[in-house]
């Protein structure tokens, strides 16, 4: 059996698919699974043991794509992602059951791709068990796939041994998600004040963001720029970490797949639908700022990224390094 999963959004998307994945791979063992993503996302596919091929789209990579999606035999059809370019790509798979959200019946065009359906809620599950439940509809009764909505990524073990230090990713896509330069250099001060712990500051290529780790840079004695990695590197970075510090953004969904102790802080966002779920993961939002949150819901509001304190920010950071690993 062959099957095509299609995953053509961000890395948070993809890392927040590895459940689903999972649950493929265990309700059709026996299936050579090809993982459809985008090139921006492509270096992580190495780390997802549950595809044994990688179809890589966009620009630049001409009709080669759809010539191995149009070429590849399938027998079934997981489209994740939702938009023009992977329901085309259903279409041209031919696979005999191709499979999408319900919501996706509201374009018609699109809609003619697919021939089952899964009736999951976006709006009120997690994006992890949201992708989980593409899954369910189609799979053998004798084989239910398994309700472990916690993403994974697995990389090769770590080479020679680094000193422990704390990875502090300010960066994401939207300005409103940042939070203050002088609060990421009170953290990085407190973490080599208080515990011994180097800070790591990671950086992406974008200039606003570089802007912003070099005014953290100037304010905190000792921290260390890296960056901007590539997207593997990063993952390695963040999987050797003794603890994760980071706005929303996909370094949230990359430590949560290594189960690394985490801080996530949310603004403008409802960490409801992003969060990490794992048991060593801090969740403080602008819009409850004074502890971390216990209780998600779909409808929260967010609030401006300042409001969240740096007081608040170690004492969450105290606490994970108080407990062992």
């Amino acid at each position: 059996m062959k099957i095509l999963a299609l995953q053509l959004k961000r890395i948070g998307d993809l890392v927040l698919t590895t459940p689903a994945l999972r649950a493929i791979k265990t309700a059709w063992p026996e299936a050579h699974i090809a993982l459809g993503v985008m090139d921006g996302t492509a270096a992580l596919l190495p780390a997802i043991p549950s595809a044994q091929a990688g179809i890589v789209f966009g620009p630049g990579r001409g009709l080669a794509p759809w010539q191995q999606v149009f070429t590849g035999g399938w027998d079934l059809c997981f489209d994740f992602t939702g938009n023009d370019r992977s329901g085309l790509a259903a279409a041209l798979s031919r696979a005999g059951t191709r499979v999408a959200f319900d919501s996706v019946r509201r374009n018609k065009l699109r809609a003619l791709a697919f021939n089952a359906w899964s009736p999951s809620p976006v709006r009120e599950v997690h994006t992890a068990q949201h992708y989980l439940d593409l899954v369910a509809p189609v799979a053998p009764v004798h084989r239910v796939p398994p309700t472990d909505s916690t993403p994974r990524l697995f990389l090769p073990a770590a080479g020679s041994a680094e000193a422990p230090y704390v990875l502090l990713h300010p960066g994401t896509a939207r300005p409103e998600k940042y939070w203050l330069a002088a609060r990421w250099a009170e953290v990085a001060t407190h973490l080599r004040d208080s515990h011994g712990l180097s800070a790591v500051v990671s950086s992406g290529p974008d200039a606003f963001e570089r802007a912003h780790v070099a005014e953290i840079e100037a304010a905190a004695v000792g921290v260390r720029i890296v960056g901007p990695p590539d997207l593997l590197a990063l993952a390695t970075l963040v999987s050797r970490a003794a603890l994760v510090v980071s706005c929303d953004t996909a370094v949230v969904h990359l430590a949560a797949a290594f189960r690394v102790p985490q801080i996530a802080l949310f603004g403008p966002t409802n960490p409801f639908h992003w969060r990490p779920m794992h048991e060593r993961a801090v969740v403080l939002s602008a819009a409850q700022p004074d502890a971390p949150l216990t209780e998600f819901t779909p409808r929260m509001r967010g609030a401006p990224m300042e409001r969240i304190s740096t007081a608040a920010v170690i004492r969450a950071i105290d606490s994970l390094l108080a407990s062992p690993r």
